[in-house]
């Protein structure tokens, strides 16, 4: 989480107005208001500068501000003010820098040596493990009788129940006999 401060309209090197915003990094915990360089904070924040970590890549590809200038589009004076923390960048912006600097959007806010740990998410289930109504006609037909179920009275919701009951057990029966 980033805690922001608005200043008043500054002139970039074009002559162009541009919104200066600080960004104020902290990892500190405030257990009550705390003023900041002239802001109130309330809240816990990460200690990353995007602004720093993005020259530190431009110079390690020996890319100067003009050359990210070339390649994204962005005035000069804006990645300027990006990279000395005076204006938050958009994600948007942040991907044109990404494709300028030919890394990956992750690696900007990651600076591990260490490649990414993704986790461990559990995979899909296919084929007889998929419970029966979860996808396709089964899921329209469920998705139809729960409808159709809540309309019906609760003493037929279990006659209904009893019935399905019995033919599943019959199922069953017939299935064990030779």
């Amino acid at each position: 989480m980033l805690y922001t401060r608005r200043k008043n309209f500054d002139r970039c090197e074009s002559g162009t107005l541009a919104n200066e915003t600080r960004v104020i990094v902290n990892t500190e915990e405030f257990g009550s208001p705390a003023m900041v360089d002239g802001t109130y904070c309330v809240r816990k924040v990460s200690n990353m500068i995007v602004g720093d970590r993005l020259r530190s890549l431009r110079e390690t590809k020996n890319l100067s501000q003009g050359d990210i200038q070339q390649r994204t589009g962005l005035l000069r004076c804006y990645i300027s003010r990006v990279e000395n923390g005076h204006t938050v960048p958009s994600v948007e912006t942040l991907e044109k820098m990404a494709r300028a600097l030919e890394v990956p959007l992750h690696q900007i806010f990651y600076d591990g040596e260490e490649p990414l740990k993704l986790p461990n998410f559990p995979t899909r289930k296919k084929g007889e493990d998929v419970p029966w109504g979860s996808s396709g006609k089964d899921a329209r037909i469920l998705r139809n009788l729960r409808r159709l179920l809540k309309r019906v009275s609760e003493s037929d919701r279990k006659l209904l129940i009893f019935i399905a009951q019995k033919m599943a057990q019959q199922t069953t029966l017939r299935a064990k006999t030779p």
